[in-house]
């Protein structure tokens, strides 16, 4: 079998990239961020995942972006709530404050360093630039950029083959990317996506995650497994 480094946080992207990623015959290597978040229920999500999909080599990496903070995921900063539109739509300007500065570029390069132990030419990440928040670390142009830097940049680049950094969630809507992992046989009651879960690990339903998560699973017709504390 290939073998693919998956990025896994335990949302429902990264979630149904193991779907997809499993689908297509690949060995996964999942791996995950304890990076100072605000919170650790993503990181339980990302184990029940990884135990779903019998993923034995799950690694989860410890750095710490709060030592510089600059996003409410990473600071006490407030994460913003309810950032709708008159006609039910996200909110389209600045980039919002649950950016985290470069977290995408840092994540991939964790990803590539292991995936050149592993004699790995496959990494996948679970991007899309439709339901993306206005994060520039998500847009096509950024994957393809990080992609030629990667074969520039590492010794499997030179002398490997080549990396591929696949996005197959790239120009899906949420709801699309649910439908998918549902027919791939994904339970998304596994998965996490809010930003400021209360302390039993409630979703807030009010932060553009939670938005975005219950907007995919009305518009996909899928029943939505999480529990909201709003």
């Amino acid at each position: 079998m290939k073998k693919a480094v998956v990025l896994l946080s335990g949302g429902i992207d990264s979630a149904t990239c193991c779907a997809i990623a499993r689908r297509d015959g690949y060995d996964l290597h999942a791996m995950s961020f304890s990076y100072g978040q605000r919170h650790t229920v993503e990181l339980d999500a990302a184990i029940r995942i990884a135990r779903f999909f019998d993923i034995r080599n799950h690694s989860t990496v410890t750095i710490d972006l709060r030592a510089f903070g600059g996003s409410s995921l990473t600071s006490d900063s407030r994460v913003p709530k309810n950032r709708l539109d008159r006609n039910g739509a996200m909110e389209v300007g600045e980039i919002p404050n649950t950016y985290v500065p470069a977290r995408n570029t840092i994540f991939l390069s964790f990803a590539l360093g292991w995936a050149e132990v592993l004699d790995c030419r496959d990494i996948f990440i679970g991007v899309n630039a439709v339901d993306y928040s206005g994060y520039p670390d998500c847009r096509p142009e950024f994957v393809k950029a990080y992609e030629r830097m990667a074969n520039l940049a590492t010794r499997m680049g030179v002398e490997g083959g080549g990396i591929k950094l696949h996005t197959p969630l790239q120009y899906l809507t949420k709801a699309q990317i649910i439908k998918l992992g549902v027919e791939c046989g994904l339970d998304y009651g596994l998965t996490h996506s809010c930003y400021d879960p209360s302390p039993d690990g409630a979703a807030c339903g009010e932060c553009d995650s939670c938005i975005l998560r219950k907007k995919g699973f009305a518009e996909a017709g899928v029943a939505d497994p999480t529990r909201y504390a709003v």
